[in-house]
């Protein structure tokens, strides 16, 4: 564990995406333009040991994981207590 001393923490989180297409005619669809980050901290300690808590607090972040890498996606679904099936959507 790293001991560095660091107040006043704020993260904000800005998604970009488009949803689009129509329900009633099943062209759903929804495109991530982005993501950006900014995080603040207030610190007296050397920049280099900042970069890397901050590094390691990025690549820990589970967040960040399932936006930078790809993750496969099983999807599962019940009707009345019976798995239901969709093409394209669930596994059988």
């Amino acid at each position: 564990m790293m001991k560095l001393k660091v107040s006043n923490p704020k993260c904000r989180v800005v998604m970009r995406k488009h949803l689009g297409g129509s329900v009633l005619k099943g062209t759903v669809f929804n495109r991530w333009e982005g993501i950006t980050t900014y995080l603040t901290v207030d610190s007296d300690e050397a920049e280099d040991k900042l970069a890397h808590l901050i590094k390691n607090a990025k690549a820990g972040c589970f967040a960040e994981g399932l936006i930078t890498q790809a993750v496969p996606l099983r999807s599962h679904i019940e009707v009345n207590g019976k798995p239901f099936h969709i093409e394209g959507v669930t596994q059988q």
